[in-house]
């Protein structure tokens, strides 16, 4: 088992998913890769004042790096379509500094559905790992819980295809559960995995609501990837700290919340070896489905069992 490292260099970042993208590092299962990412902003500098960071990473294109600043991809030998490739989460260390806002056109494109806000406001944030706090301009103080919003690996689609709305190969999940601890397992669509992160949250809740979390870069994500032919399911899941959770993702959230239980009840009903119905029954009573995110074109729920509940 090797421990690798991909640094920010231009060779290493892209802004969209494409399968004909060229791996910037081949590993092999069991290895680990210390990534370095931008904000999803694509910023290297802290602002002056509070507000959206500019693009400041140079060359930047506009045609293809108009999405999340991804770090990768990594070509995982042996990965294949029919595969799960596993990630798990072994320390996150953020940058010293993060952003968010909300208001403005929140979801112009669902009609503004809070009505008007106003304008922007924006919160730029000082990020302490020792401690785990985040403080803004103000003085309020948040605490930290640093997760990858993305990580996933490109369809078997041609094209260039965008970084915001998850797909069931993963990208921008957004899921606030997904820290140290964890390992997200996702299906394999083309060989060799291409997977990619990026979109550095220092703290986020359930949701997502105002599209942005802390956004901040990572000075270090180290993540160990593995390779499952044995997968229960063939929909996105992880274990976590909080438990084991299973992701659904749709532009309707009741279809979201119908993806993220059905996968749910297939996991309960292989590891209890009992009847799907039987598994349905057990779920009303210890299974929660929480809104991951809300605002990205596409919606994310996730089927959330704590740990220790059947026993």
């Amino acid at each position: 088992m090797t421990l690798h490292r991909l640094d920010i260099q231009r060779q290493n970042l892209h802004g969209h998913w494409s399968k004909d993208l060229a791996p910037a590092l081949t590993i092999d299962p069991g290895d680990a890769v210390d990534f370095t990412a931008l904000d999803a902003a694509w910023s290297v500098r802290k602002p002056e004042a509070p507000g959206r960071p500019q693009v400041q990473f140079e060359p930047w294109d506009p045609a293809l790096d108009n999405g999340h600043a991804l770090t990768g991809p990594v070509f995982v030998r042996g990965a294949r379509p029919g595969m799960m490739l596993g990630i798990s989460i072994e320390e996150i260390v953020t940058a010293d500094w993060g952003w968010n806002g909300g208001g403005g056109d929140w979801l112009e494109e669902d009609g503004q559905p809070l009505g008007d806000l106003g304008e922007m406001h924006w919160n730029l944030w000082q990020l302490d790992m020792t401690r785990l706090v985040a403080r803004n301009q103000s003085g309020i103080c948040v605490p930290m819980r640093p997760f990858p919003g993305v990580m996933g690996m490109p369809s078997a689609e041609p094209g260039i295809h965008s970084t915001r709305p998850p797909r069931i190969n993963g990208g921008n999940i957004d899921c606030r559960e997904l820290v140290v601890g964890s390992t997200l397992y996702l299906p394999v669509a083309v060989d060799g995995g291409l997977f990619s992160t990026g979109d550095g949250h220092a703290c986020q809740g359930d949701g997502e609501v105002s599209s942005t979390a802390i956004e901040c870069g990572m000075e270090r994500a180290l993540l160990r990837f593995t390779l499952h032919e044995d997968s229960p399911i063939a929909t996105p899941w992880a274990e976590t700290p909080a438990g084991t959770l299973t992701l659904g993702f749709h532009r309707d959230l009741q279809q979201a919340a119908n993806v993220a239980l059905a996968a749910m009840v297939t996991l309960m009903a292989a590891r209890l070896d009992i009847r799907r119905n039987e598994a349905l029954a057990l779920a009303s009573l210890t299974v929660d489905l929480r809104v991951t995110q809300i605002v990205n074109h596409v919606c994310g729920v996730h089927a959330l069992l704590p740990p220790g509940t059947y026993w």
